[in-house]
């Protein structure tokens, strides 16, 4: 019962909280109004390669008190977390890819296609880097998911769907320089490379109003993040687990750990060393299973070559950022979601509709004949 009573409460209850006390031990989705000059980031994904129910890969959500929503990375399984959060398919439509493996963009298809049945009025934008041939970059890769998906695209617009929410419109840069990507609405992000198996990967910080949030996926230890991260209020960072843990649970012979724990990733010694050098307000590690049995290791390894503010992530952790503080906690998250959208997305939606889109009639001519007569009702 004193469950379903916060559940009543978070719904219909929204306040704007402006000092630490103020916010509840908990973030309720849809009950606290972002500030004007507040960041809030949500750990959408904070697991491995391999998923599991508690932990999805990597996806990290910022929203901005002017109203802007980005994803950093949004890695398979994260979109369920997303939805918790009850924001609008309308607003978090910009995607920041870090690389290109699948537990940092498998769940793009997610995000664009179910979003567009959510009624998204608008496309998704993608900002990623190229790679060393042009079949290893972003736009390689989002050609190659419209192609793998055209059945689906097709029979939605078939079927009615507006033409617009169905796009993925593509922003690839060169991975090898650091350089401005986004700049907009006080919003600048700027990636700069990172270093992962091949050529490619990067790293990227977000700053506005005074604020900064500075995010690597995978990445070996290198100089970009220590010049970019400086004095970042927080960043986050990969730290893997570590190399015993790689071989009890994971079973990985200890060569084959050795370099995917300290070569391919950031071990958490590494990950430390990287925080000492750019003294972040609140530095945040993730990319491992956080457990009861992990993340002392995990920790002790961390603290071993930095002693600053840290936080292990684990999914559904929620951050409010402004200049005087930073609140840590877990959201309280909604199973039953259906997606939000407020009269103005709707009428929005409605004018794409009418002076944009296709309209919602239903086209049976994309169907073969003898498949229509075989309907029960006509």
């Amino acid at each position: 019962m004193e469950n379903k009573e916060i559940t009543h409460r978070k719904i219909t209850t929204a306040t704007r909280p402006t000092k630490p006390e103020e916010y509840r031990d908990h973030y309720y989705p849809k009950t606290e109004i972002l500030g004007d000059d507040e960041m809030r980031i949500t750990a959408l994904g904070t697991g491995m390669p391999n998923l599991r129910p508690s932990q999805a890969s990597a996806a990290w959500l910022v929203e901005l008190g002017n109203g802007d929503t980005f994803f950093f990375d949004i890695g398979t399984g994260c979109i369920a977390g997303f939805a918790s959060t009850m924001v609008s398919y309308n607003r978090a439509n910009k995607v920041f890819l870090s690389h290109l493996h699948s537990d940092h963009c498998g769940d793009l298809p997610a995000l664009w296609i179910g979003g567009w049945v959510a009624n998204r009025a608008t496309p998704v934008y993608v900002w990623g880097p190229s790679g060393s041939r042009p079949e290893l970059g972003t736009a390689y890769f989002v050609e190659h998911l419209r192609k793998a998906y055209t059945w689906d695209i097709e029979s939605r617009h078939a079927g009615g769907l507006l033409q617009p929410p169905s796009e993925i419109i593509v922003e690839e840069f060169d991975y090898s320089k650091t350089q401005v990507v986004y700049e907009e609405n006080g919003v600048t992000v700027t990636a700069f490379p990172a270093i992962h198996i091949l050529d490619g990967p990067v790293s990227f910080r977000l700053d506005w109003n005074g604020l900064s949030f500075v995010y690597s996926g995978d990445t070996h230890a290198n100089r970009w993040y220590v010049e970019n991260g400086q004095n970042a209020d927080v960043a986050v960072h990969e730290s893997f687990i570590t190399v015993p843990q790689l071989m009890e649970k994971q079973g990985f012979p200890e060569a084959q750990a050795v370099k995917i724990g300290t070569e391919v990733h950031t071990s958490p010694e590494a990950c430390g060393e990287v925080f000492a050098a750019i003294n972040p307000r609140l530095a945040v590690a993730y990319h491992f299973f956080n457990d009861w049995d992990t993340a002392p290791d995990i920790r002790d390894a961390l603290k071993s070559t930095y002693d600053g503010p840290l936080v292990l992530a684990t999914d559904n952790m929620v951050f409010n950022v402004t200049k005087e503080y930073i609140k840590t906690r877990m959201m309280v998250a909604a199973e039953d979601i259906w997606p939000p959208e407020s009269a103005q997305e709707a009428a929005e939606r409605d004018e794409v509709m009418h002076f944009g889109g296709r309209g919602w009639n239903y086209d049976p001519d994309k169907m073969s004949e003898w498949l229509v007569e075989g309907q029960l009702h006509d």
